[in-house]
């Protein structure tokens, strides 16, 4: 008997080191709560996160015990990418927002229009309205497509009323990143210095690669299976996050 209980204790052992060292190298899951990256990513999705994307930091491992001072087999992100990070206020909290700024970058808004490094952001206009959540409530907004100078495409959406207009001008330090929400006036990013501001490349957790599954949290719970043809949003599933 004794026996079999040191078999089963090391049996989990060894699994608890596998998971944690496919959660620390390789895929993490990630569950989405907020609205802010609406339409792109909605409450209520799954999705794995690549971890060697970017290459290391301590933040790769769970609750950032990890053994690494600095980042190591560093990869530059690029504009557009869809990234986990670790907030600035508390390096605890996971954020994942849109890279539009590099270090270096200047970024401004005028008028309701992005501007990077003095260059326009092209956006064509999709829908003129469509209902997008922030927090519990709908609110009316535009959606557009946005096209970065790199050729990425994704979809934004403003406000109709009340839309996010001017900004300072936010100036990219070296080794730093500038992050902002696709639900572009439902979301807490770089634009507020005091809470997000620039993100250190330590701080990077993961690329977003793709949804592997997708609940509407507003039908119900995923263990009511009597009401998953309105709970399980199917057609999201094994999504390529762009």
């Amino acid at each position: 008997m004794k026996k079999i209980i040191l078999e089963n204790i090391k049996t989990i052992f060894y699994a608890l080191v596998i998971a944690i060292l496919i959660r620390s190298l390789l895929l993490q899951p990630f569950y989405i709560p907020s609205s802010s990256m609406e339409p792109s990513l909605l409450v209520g999705d799954r999705l794995f996160v690549t971890k060697l994307s970017y290459g290391y930091s301590k933040h790769s491992f769970p609750f950032s015990l990890g053994p690494i001072k600095n980042r190591i087999f560093f990869s530059e992100p690029k504009r557009g990418d869809v990234i986990v990070f670790k907030t600035p206020a508390d390096n605890r909290t996971d954020y994942i927002k849109r890279l539009l700024g590099l270090p270096g970058d200047k970024l401004q808004f005028i008028d309701g229009n992005l501007y990077l490094n003095n260059v326009e952001i092209l956006k064509s206009k999709i829908k003129y309205n469509s209902k997008i959540y922030c927090g519990k409530s709908k609110v009316e907004t535009k959606v557009f497509k946005e096209k970065l100078l790199n050729g990425r495409e994704y979809l934004t959406t403003y406000y109709v009323n009340g839309s996010y207009q001017n900004s300072d001008e936010f100036f990219v330090p070296p080794d730093h990143y500038f992050f902002l929400g696709d639900n572009r006036d439902c979301s807490k990013d770089s634009r507020f210095l005091s809470s997000v501001g620039f993100v250190h490349k330590n701080n990077l957790v993961g690329k977003a690669q793709f949804i592997f599954f997708s609940t509407d949290i507003n039908q119900g719970s995923a263990f009511n299976f009597w009401n998953w043809k309105n709970i399980l949003r199917i057609e999201r599933f094994f999504k390529k996050i762009v």
